[in-house]
């Protein structure tokens, strides 16, 4: 006896079966062909042979190199991150004010940032740095860097904090001010805290975000991070390939720490979230009558 149907699309039929089938194995079939083709590629240059792995395998390579660039890269992430994350609630909260002067201006500013792509944003902040301050030209491409990841993510950030706290339901505030509370009390100690949960999930992605975009200083401005230092190895051992993977799978290690940091917080939240006072036995409470009250 078959399942029952899917609510979602009609069951397959056996011609329809035959024809997924075939689809599946034609899939896999280009996909390992291309596979194979890339391998090829890759060896015939040279490029997957073992000698080509053993700058890896050199305590040195790691010292010199990666590890001093994943350590500016973590530094320009979370300089972003600590800032942009306050940028974005601050901006988020405007943009629900009831006064216009202060609506209006944090739309316009955080729509701006928005379309603006952070590579152009960090180009700005780096000529902007050049001409009006005195900063070091050692640690200009940071700032340049750090400022640019602000700007937008912030303004990205603005909007997760808005449509969290837009949300939630309006009973919430209507009772706070029931009981007295002001509005920034409301949104501090009611809003803000439910709202936060509800946007972790995305809040976490735009943290990813912002490790991967450090990667574009480096291309334009000479920022010294992760990614930048495989054109030292590659131009020292010709194995860009190599190089790359090994900085990617880098990349991967780092994300999915943040994203698992991000899921703990998150089910830490939760339990906190929960009520801890034990259930209420029916049987164990007493119900006094009020005097001239009828029985029950």
């Amino acid at each position: 006896m078959s399942g029952a149907p899917s609510v979602l699309y009609d069951a397959p039929g056996p011609k329809a079966k035959v024809r997924n089938t075939i689809y599946s194995v034609v899939f896999l079939a280009v996909l390992a062909a291309v596979a194979w083709y890339v391998f090829t590629a890759l060896s015939d240059k040279g490029q997957l042979t073992a000698k080509m792995w053993t700058p890896f395998t050199d305590g040195s390579t790691w010292t010199q190199y990666l590890i001093p660039g994943l350590g500016t890269t973590l530094m320009a992430a979370v300089l972003a991150i600590v800032i942009a994350l306050p940028v974005g609630a601050v901006f988020g909260i405007a943009r629900l004010s009831e006064h216009v002067w202060i609506r209006v201006p944090a739309g316009v500013l955080v729509e701006l940032f928005r379309a603006i792509p952070v590579l152009m944003l960090m180009l700005f902040s780096n000529f902007f740095y050049v001409w009006y301050t005195d900063i070091d030209s050692d640690i200009r491409p940071l700032f340049a860097v750090v400022t640019g990841l602000v700007l937008y993510n912030g303004s990205v950030l603005a909007e997760v904090f808005r449509a969290g706290i837009a949300s939630l339901p309006k009973g919430q505030s209507e009772a706070s001010y029931a009981l007295g509370l002001r509005k920034t009390q409301t949104m501090l100690t009611i809003l803000l805290p439910q709202a936060v949960t509800v946007m972790l999930p995305a809040i976490v992605s735009q943290l990813v975000v912002i490790v991967k975009d450090t990667a574009i200083g480096s291309t334009i401005l000479s920022f010294a991070d992760l990614l930048s230092n495989y054109r030292i190895l590659s131009a020292n051992y010709g194995n860009t390939i190599p190089t790359l993977i090994v900085i990617g799978l880098i990349y991967v290690v780092v994300n999915w720490v943040v994203t698992r940091l991000a899921a703990l917080l998150e089910q830490r939240m939760s339990r906190r979230g929960r009520s801890s006072a034990p259930p209420v036995n029916p049987s164990a409470v007493t119900v006094t009558a009020l005097p001239g009250a009828d029985p029950l």
